[in-house]
């Protein structure tokens, strides 16, 4: 017998629905078809079964509460099936959330489980919906949300909103005009694959191609860190090779740190000075013992 059939028969208590959830039930239809047929408990019922769960624990009456109103489920998971997610999976969270509700409901209160369920199954709803309608998430702050779940069915063309489009919908939903257009963006949007798919063409025009550092690449880093160690190494051994006076000249015309963070900030004229000598004399030993440690470097490189 196929699922249209299934909804031509009569309803079934509880328990006989039991049997049919979920295991035995081949498709989505079918489960659709089976908790229609599990009629809603009388209030009295529900009363009863809510007070059985909350005194002594019993979680056979849990059961039938949530038996009992998996039809609501499946009713409110269609609202949301404009996001492209399928239904059985909605339901499948809606019903988390009736669950959270049966253990949380307090029949002192005065309102039927269906009002106090309705906010649970929405809740996990919506979370599932933020989760998986795009691989990154586009709605945490709580105005976010509202603008997610409220935006689409407020704009009046399928168009850019206008800016006295976005003003209203900023005033109706009491957030800021600045997120509302911003949502409106994120929701144009839509996941880009970072690598191409393999019969596509276009592979270089994949994020994949113009994101990637060459730079960031393991054998690069180290060969760079190698080199950079070498080099390290060989400057100090050049420098250890030079006569005291042309290290000295070499460290404080380019090595040495000054207060300021520059390098090497010492004259011609102050080493000069220092050493007695013409600020030329001073240029030509610099010219040599630079030469020299070319030389030595030449090693390293």
């Amino acid at each position: 017998m196929g699922a249209t059939d299934l909804t031509m028969l009569p309803a079934v208590d509880a328990k006989s629905a039991l049997a049919l959830l979920p295991g035995s039930l081949g498709n989505f239809d079918a489960y659709v078809a089976a908790v229609n047929r599990i009629p809603m408990l009388r209030p009295e019922e529900e009363d009863q079964l809510a007070r059985q769960y909350r005194d002594r624990g019993d979680l056979e009456s849990a059961g039938k509460l949530v038996l009992s109103h998996l039809r609501l489920v499946v009713s409110v998971a269609r609202n949301y099936l404009g996001y492209g997610l399928p239904h059985a999976d909605l339901v499948q969270e809606g019903n988390i959330g009736l669950m959270k509700a049966v253990k949380r409901f307090d029949p002192d209160r005065g309102v039927r489980l269906v009002s106090f369920a309705l906010h649970w199954i929405r809740a996990e709803i919506h979370e599932y919906v933020l989760r998986n309608w795009r691989l990154v998430k586009v709605a945490t702050t709580k105005s976010q949300r509202k603008l997610f779940f409220n935006l689409r069915s407020l704009k009046k063309s399928y168009g850019a909103m206008s800016r006295d489009e976005i003003e209203g919908v900023a005033r109706e939903l009491n957030v800021k005009a600045e997120d509302v257009a911003e949502m409106e963006t994120r929701m144009a949007g839509g996941d880009v694959a970072l690598e191409g798919r393999p019969e596509d063409e276009g592979e270089s025009f994949a994020p994949i191609a113009y994101l990637v550092d060459p730079g960031a690449e393991p054998t690069a880093v180290l060969e760079r860190r190698d080199a950079d160690a070498l080099q390290g190494e060989g400057v100090r051994r050049a420098l250890e090779a030079l006569d005291a006076r042309s290290r000295r000249i070499i460290q404080a015309r380019w090595l040495d740190e000054n207060s300021d963070g520059t390098v090497g900030s010492a004259t011609l004229h102050d080493l000069a000075k220092e050493f007695g000598v013409s600020a030329e004399r001073i240029r030509q030993i610099e010219a040599k013992a630079l030469r020299n440690m070319r030389d030595q470097l030449e090693a390293f490189a």
